[in-house]
Order: structure tokens, then C-alpha cells, then sequence
């Protein structure tokens, strides 16, 4: 090879526009320092999170010099930490962490340190270690190679192309069951750190400018993501902190709003009659002397008397002649219980289908038939479940069902009958063994990239506060 042939140095000026796909920053203003070993990133928000052996740090960048309400989240594994003189003689202690440098298509890594850099007028220093070997220095100028241009952050590419980053997320359980076990699993297999929050020891600060979740005497980090796992008994409370958490601003995989919904089974039935979503003829009172008036709003016998409290197929019984079903009423208004009346659909045989609704689409589905003799089909109770294809008016029903409470995820469970598909129930905490045993779906990795779709991937616009 001659000289003639030998590839040119590229030439940066005192100041450059560079990119940082591995952060998802398109375009930044750089400002050159060769008396500086290590390039240096402003930075909002530095926190570390993760197992010691593998620590991360997440932070938030913001771009464009006077334009604090465009935020970019990022995360990173850290490399090390690192003591740095700045210009005017301070040291501080930084983490570092390794970026990808792309200029003019021409890519390498490089080792930044995290800082807050809001007095200086460049957003972005590049030290000596990101200067390749073949790159000449030209003082005197500035922007040499291609100039970029903050349009970028209005556009809608900056979705699609913002790079998979580590979250922090915390699953709300009480239980160290089998789908908190996967939840767990599987976000660490996707480089997530994930941690189990008890709800019931949660706390909260309840204030306008700085609403907090505290947790063992401990104010509690922020969150990428909340996965609600409340269970029936502590409802009002797990619905209570997760509020907290949309307060602040963190997402929720289910929203307080559709879990209390989906809880309330007599509101829950008004919502999805209100949203014409097919369910079994349905009638609800308290006067004990309207009893036989009650069981004529459904039908005839058997039907279904179902406690509104009630959960895995407790508190429901089959009364299968109008006696029978006036004797159930009238115990369980003794015991002034709240409840429901059904009518019984004869033609699903004790058969229904389970539909795992996440993001509006049907990931996966089950057919659940109940034990010898036993009219509920809950796995709880000795069911058995097998994977079954669903029809098109099945599944748009499942998702519909889901829509009306808005959550994100949903065990919708309904009937096969003659007239169309039946919703019995929504559940917002929906299990994953049974489906993912029957089935051989992922459920949890389904969920964490629904998650992973939403948990701030784009740049976050903050509405600016009027004075």
C-alpha cells in the first residue's frame, strides 16, 4: 500500500457533532479537550442500581443546551469509578461507564464519566481516550465532519430507534409464588434488576411537590416500571400505592383505577354491560323480599350465586332449582353478604376459556374443565387445563373485555355459549403457571416487552411549569 493509498485521518475541529447510539442520543455538540484523558457526559439524576458483582447506573441526559424539559433515560453497566479533576481544580468522584462514539459512520467505544456539566457550555467533552490514533486535531476550527441537528429529538424515528436499555423495576407481591418467581427470572435474564416489594409495607409520603414511597424505614428508588401482583385481600391498600407510584410519574404495567374495577364485581359487571361486552344475564339486590323477583331477572333455575368478594371459585355456588336458589339467597343475605345472581350457561359443561390479554393482544389461551363433579373450573380446585385455539369473535371479545378496564394485562375468562362468548370474569392479577404449563407460552416475557415498549423509551418532553 502507498501513501496515496493509505486511509486519511479524520480531522475533528475544538468542537463536534457526535452521536451515542448506545444511550439513544442522535446528536449532541461535543467540545474537544485533549488535556483531558476521559470524555465526560452531563448527566441528571445518577443513580446505581443492580447486584453489586454487576452493577448499573441509570441517569437522564439532556441534549440540547436550555432545554431542560427534553429528557433522555438511559442506563448502563458500570466499569468503574473513577476520581477526576475538572478544569478548575475540584475532584469528584464519577462513574464511568463505555459508549459507542459515531461520527460520520465511522463507530468505536469509548469510556465516559457521568457529571453535572449545566455550568459549562458544552453538553459533551471528548478526552484524549476517544480520540482515535488517526484523528488530527485542528485547533482552530470547529464542526469539520458532518453537522447534525437537534430536529432530530421532534421526530418520530427517536422511538424506534432508542436502544434496549436495563430497567429497574419492581414487582408489588406479597407472595413468593410461581409467577413472581418468573417475573423475577425472566426481567434478569433480559438484563433487568428487578425487586420484590411487599405492598402491605409500603408507605406513604403524600405531598404536592415531592409525593414518595417509602418501604422499611426507607425512601423507596425510582422505578422503571411497577408489575401489580395485589391480592383480593389488600385491594384498597395495593390500589392505594400504586397511585402513589402514578403520582410520581412511574409506569405501571396495571393501572389503581382498573384493578379496583376489576375487583368490584358488581361494578365491573355495569362497566362491561355499559360496553355491550357479552356476559351471562346478571342481577344483583339487597331487599330480602325480593327474591323470586330477583331470580326472574336472570332466568330460570339453575343459577349461579356468586359472593361479590369472592376469588378462585370460593363463594360461588350452583343452585339448581329455584328452591335451591331462593335458600342460597336468603342464607347468604343472613350473613348480609353482597352478592350475585347468574344464569347458569348449561351448554359449557363445566368448561371455560382463560385469554391472557397483555398490551391489547391475546398472547395466549387455555381451556380450563373442572374436576369430577365440580361445576368451577378453577385450576385452585382441582382443574385441569389444556392450550385451545380461540375463535376471532373470542379473542376480540377478551380484548375488549380488557379495554373496558384499561389494563395492560388480563386473565379474561369466559364461556362458550350458544349465543356467543360469555364473560364470567377479568382478573388483574392474572397467575402464569397454569397458562404457561398448558400452553409453552412466555407470559412473563411477553409482559417485560410490553414493558420494556413503554417505560420511558423515547424522550421524555416535561411540561413546563407556568410561573
Amino acid at each position: 500500500m502507498t501513501e496515496d493509498t493509505a486511509p486519511q485521518p479524520l480531522q475533528f475541529g475544538w468542537e463536534e457533532w457526535i452521536a451515542l447510539p448506545d444511550l439513544g442520543v442522535p446528536a449532541i455538540k461535543a467540545k474537544v479537550d485533549t488535556g483531558a484523558r476521559t470524555s465526560a457526559l452531563h448527566a441528571f439524576d445518577i443513580e446505581t442500581f443492580g447486584p453489586a458483582a454487576r452493577p448499573k447506573v441509570r441517569f437522564t441526559v439532556h441534549p440540547i443546551p436550555g432545554r431542560d424539559d427534553l429528557v433522555i433515560p438511559c442506563s448502563a453497566p458500570i466499569i468503574d469509578r473513577r476520581e477526576v479533576a475538572s478544569s478548575n481544580g475540584e475532584r469528584e468522584l464519577r462513574y464511568v461507564i463505555q459508549s459507542t462514539l459515531s461520527v460520520n459512520g465511522d463507530q468505536w467505544p469509548i469510556e465516559i464519566t457521568l457529571t453535572n456539566r449545566s455550568t459549562m457550555a458544552s453538553r459533551m467533552l471528548l478526552g484524549r481516550q476517544a480520540l482515535k490514533d488517526h484523528i488530527s486535531i485542528v485547533a482552530t476550527d470547529r464542526f469539520l465532519q458532518p453537522e447534525l441537528s437537534y430536529d432530530v429529538y421532534h421526530t418520530s424515528k427517536m422511538r424506534s430507534a432508542q436502544p434496549k436499555r436495563a430497567l429497574r423495576i419492581c414487582v408489588l407481591s406479597r407472595e413468593n409464588n410461581y409467577s413472581t418467581r418468573r417475573l423475577v427470572e425472566e426481567g434478569e435474564k433480559r438484563g433487568h434488576t428487578v425487586e420484590v416489594i411487599d405492598t402491605t409495607r409500603c408507605y406513604m409520603a403524600i405531598n404536592a411537590l415531592a409525593p414518595e414511597v417509602h418501604y422499611d424505614g426507607k425512601r423507596l428508588p425510582r422505578y422503571d416500571a411497577v408489575i401489580p401482583r395485589i391480592g383480593a385481600s389488600v385491594t384498597a391498600y395495593g390500589a392505594a400505592v400504586i397511585r402513589q407510584f402514578e403520582t410520581i410519574g412511574t409506569y405501571c404495567a396495571n393501572s389503581s383505577a382498573g384493578i379496583i374495577a376489576s375487583r368490584d364485581k358488581l361494578y365491573a359487571h355495569q362497566l362491561m354491560a355499559r360496553a355491550q361486552v357479552g356476559m351471562p344475564n346478571t342481577a344483583f339486590a339487597n331487599s330480602p323480599k325480593d327474591t323470586s323477583n330477583l331470580i326472574g331477572l336472570v332466568g330460570t333455575a339453575p343459577l349461579i350465586v356468586k359472593l361479590l368478594e369472592s376469588t378462585q371459585g370460593k363463594g360461588v355456588v350452583l343452585a339448581e332449582t329455584k328452591k335451591a336458589a331462593e335458600s342460597v339467597i336468603d342464607a347468604f343475605r343472613g350473613l348480609k353478604a353482597n352478592f350475585l345472581v347468574q344464569d347458569f350457561v348449561k351448554e359449557a359443561a363445566g368448561e371455560d376459556i382463560r385469554c391472557l390479554v397483555i398490551g391489547g393482544r391475546v398472547v395466549a389461551s387455555m381451556k380450563r374443565t373442572g374436576a369430577e363433579g365440580d361445576f368451577r373450573s378453577n385450576l385452585h380446585r382441582g382443574g385441569s387445563a389444556k392450550s385451545v385455539r380461540i375463535t376471532k369473535t373470542e379473542r376480540e371479545t377478551a380484548i375488549k373485555a380488557a379495554r373496558v378496564f384499561d389494563l395492560n394485562m388480563a386473565g379474561v375468562d369466559l364461556l362458550r355459549a350458544e349465543s356467543g362468548p360469555k364473560v364470567l370474569e377479568v382478573n388483574s392479577s392474572p397467575g402464569f403457571e397454569g397458562i404457561e404449563g398448558a400452553t409453552s407460552k412466555n407470559i412473563a416475557g411477553a409482559l417485560y416487552e410490553m414493558i420494556e415498549a413503554h417505560a420511558r423509551p423515547a424522550p421524555v418532553r416535561r411540561r413546563k411549569t407556568r410561573g
